[in-house]
């Protein structure tokens, strides 16, 4: 069977990018003879005096012949004898960046297009940049249009010293520099005598040969689940691909973030049964026992993969809008998706230089390390190890567009996974210490409602002599979160007053569990009573409570 190469064309606007890979495929006769046809019926309209305008094969949208760009990506699927290929031609101009980044997060290898007469301009850099933020590993840098510079070697010696200072802070596994003419077909498809100084392979001939498989053998089984199948009331079973490693019958998973564990009993690819599986596979799982699983949990045999509501993110902005900390959007990463906010902008990546440049504001196609605050844990790992939970994307919540795309860098850790040490200094003594028992205030309704009763509550309750903390949602933060930092402060003795706007039951009953029996569940209805009113009713009881327990 022969291998599988996924790559991309990539450089600024008229770099030759649709060209080069319409004469690839003109000269390795890989079209129907129909294609071939109407293309030499269309140059003839085309920009080249009639002669073969071999982007045309790619660029397919009015718009694009039009203009002579290329706008939106363009797949190709093509053959030959040694390997099979998909190409994703993208866009050059600045406005289509996120474009360029949808075809690089498939692509194993990047063939970035340099014009000879211009070097290397910030657009290359930041395709660079993009290239490495999407884990591709290896590049070509094609240097187009040599036939205008006469074929000189200094010229291409100068650009590929340049782009070599460029690429260094990236590691690519591989960088391969070829001159090329994609309108001439110089060193395409062969080796071109206008080149006689340059000793490596014809771009073709490159791609045909280049190893880019990854070494999965030191990675574990790692299977995010997209559905959970259930026909019927005797069978059950978890579907998804294989991002890594492989499976058999009998082997025990771990499930995140439960960490429930459990034997496979039964694989299935499509309708059949196997023994095992393994990477790039999609299978549904049958466990030997019931489990808690659902979209967006993974399957694992590792169980060193992180969880976390907390973590630092290098993102590349792709909004007409601009990102300002503070802001809410969906959160997807692999198969999860859950609110977010954009906690903190660290700082934003200057293209040319690769310096951080302090920001509290990103704007299109610029490329920044934020913070986020997710309202649950996240399955998550190194992009290194497992792109498919190491990266993520950032989706608006009013028009579903994609705002952003990422690599997750560092978690943070939260406040449930502080340890608190056992010392003689204990909960009661510090109840004691403040001549109060603790309390959790739970107030629930209308979000500004809930908040000024909360404020009010607090300010008669300080009045009185006792010890308070108000917290609120106002930053994205869970109702778990809350409900955690509520429980540090009953262990601290105090009172703790949580303004949540949360409607659902269930995390109400969470943050019941996690508080205990110090928590009250105020229910906010300003319908009935002024928020004056309700002040001193809430106060009366909280104070009953106190001076008789």
């Amino acid at each position: 069977m022969k291998s599988l190469l996924k790559f991309i064309t990539c450089g600024s606007v008229d770099d030759g990018k649709s060209t080069l890979i319409g004469h690839m495929l003109y000269e390795a006769k890989l079209l129907f003879a129909d294609q071939e046809r109407a293309l030499e019926l269309d140059s003839r309209l085309g920009s080249r005096g009639g002669k073969i305008d071999y982007s045309l094969l790619l660029d397919g949208l009015l718009a694009e012949r039009e203009q002579g760009i290329t706008i939106d990506v363009a797949y190709r699927y093509f053959t030959t004898d040694h390997r099979s290929f998909i190409v994703a031609d993208t866009p050059g101009h600045e406005e289509y960046t996120r474009n360029m980044a949808v075809g690089a997060s498939f692509a194993d290898l990047a063939v970035i297009l340099v014009d000879a007469t211009k070097g290397v301009i910030t657009q290359t850099k930041r395709h660079t940049r993009i290239c490495a933020l999407m884990g591709i590993k290896h590049l070509v840098l094609a240097v187009n249009k040599m036939d205008l510079v006469h074929f000189e070697q200094k010229i291409f010696d100068d650009i590929k010293e340049e782009f070599s200072k460029t690429s260094a802070e990236f590691h690519f596994q591989s960088i391969e520099v070829i001159p090329v003419s994609a309108t001439e077909g110089d060193n395409i498809t062969k080796k071109s005598q206008h080149t006689p100084w340059y000793e490596g392979l014809a771009l073709l001939s490159y791609l045909e040969n280049v190893d880019v498989l990854e070494t999965n053998d030191t990675k574990h089984f790692m299977m995010p689940i997209q559905r959970v199948c259930r026909p019927d009331h005797t069978f059950r079973g978890f579907q998804g691909q294989i991002e890594a490693g492989s499976i058999a019958v009998g082997d025990e998973l771990t499930t995140l973030p439960s960490r429930e564990k459990a034997k496979v009993k039964r694989i299935l690819v499509t309708d059949q049964d196997r023994n095992s599986a393994y990477a790039g596979q999609p299978v549904t799982i049958q466990l030997d026992r019931e489990v808690d699983v659902s979209r967006g949990c993974v399957f694992t045999k590792d169980t060193q993969i992180q969880e976390a509501d907390r973590f630092t993110a290098t993102i590349l902005w792709m909004d007409d809008s601009v990102l300002t900390p503070g802001k809410n959007y969906l959160v997807k990463v692999g198969t999860k998706v859950l609110p977010g906010t954009v906690t903190a902008i660290t700082h934003k990546i200057d293209i040319n230089t690769g310096n951080t440049v302090p920001a509290d504001h990103i704007v299109k196609n610029e490329v920044a390390k934020c913070e986020f605050s997710l309202s649950d844990d996240i399955v998550f790992d190194s992009f290194e190890q497992y792109k498919s939970i190491g990266g993520f994307i950032l989706i608006d919540r009013v028009t579903n567009m994609t705002s952003a795309c990422g690599v997750i860098d560092q978690a943070h850790q939260s406040p449930d996974s502080v340890v608190r040490l056992d010392t003689e200094v204990t909960r009661d003594v510090r109840a004691q210490q403040k001549g109060q028992n603790p309390l959790t205030l739970w107030f629930t309704g209308s979000a500004a409602d809930n908040l000024t009763l909360a404020k009010e509550v607090e300010k008669r309750l300080v009045s009185t002599g006792y010890h308070t903390m108000l917290l609120e949602n106002g930053q994205g933060e869970s109702p778990r979160r809350l409900a955690e930092v509520a429980k540090v402060l009953n262990d601290a003795g105090l009172i703790a007053l949580v303004s949540n706007d949360s409607p659902a039951d269930s995390d109400r009953e969470t943050a019941r569990e996690i508080i205990g029996k110090e928590f009250r569940e105020i229910e906010v209805d300003t319908s009935k009573n002024s928020i004056e009113e309700a002040a001193s009713e809430v106060v009366k009881r909280v104070m009953n409570y106190l001076i008789n327990s």
